[in-house]
């Protein structure tokens, strides 16, 4: 009877009590110098590219230039300071603002072809 038993049902052992060896710090090092590169070449970079273009908008900004601003707003720059510009929206018509409000600089003759 216990043989038919033994066949049945094994005898159980205890388990290997010892981890399988890691990886160690090494691969989590490895990991995290991926992960900075990612976020280096897919946010940071194209931020700051981005930010320097438009330092560099604003900077060439003169009288006489032809604007596009985040408002949608077209005109012409009749007057410059250090933050502000007025633009001429319409004939007898300017506003003040910001100089960051400028998202574009049109070409020459671009508001005549749409009047």
């Amino acid at each position: 009877m216990e043989e038919i038993i033994n066949f049945f049902i094994s005898n159980a052992y205890a388990a290997d009590t010892t981890a399988p060896a890691q990886g160690g710090g090494f691969s989590l090092i490895i990991m995290f110098a991926v992960f900075f590169l990612f976020i280096y070449f897919a946010v940071w970079r194209p931020q700051a590219k981005r930010a320097k273009e438009v330092q560099n908008l604003l900077g060439s900004l003169s009288k006489g230039d032809e604007v596009l601003t985040s408002g949608g707003v077209l005109g012409r720059i009749t007057k410059l300071s250090d933050q502000y510009l007025t633009v001429a929206i319409a004939n007898n018509v300017e506003v003040v603002m910001q100089k960051s409000s400028v998202v574009n600089i049109l070409p020459k003759g671009t508001l005549k072809a749409i009047e």
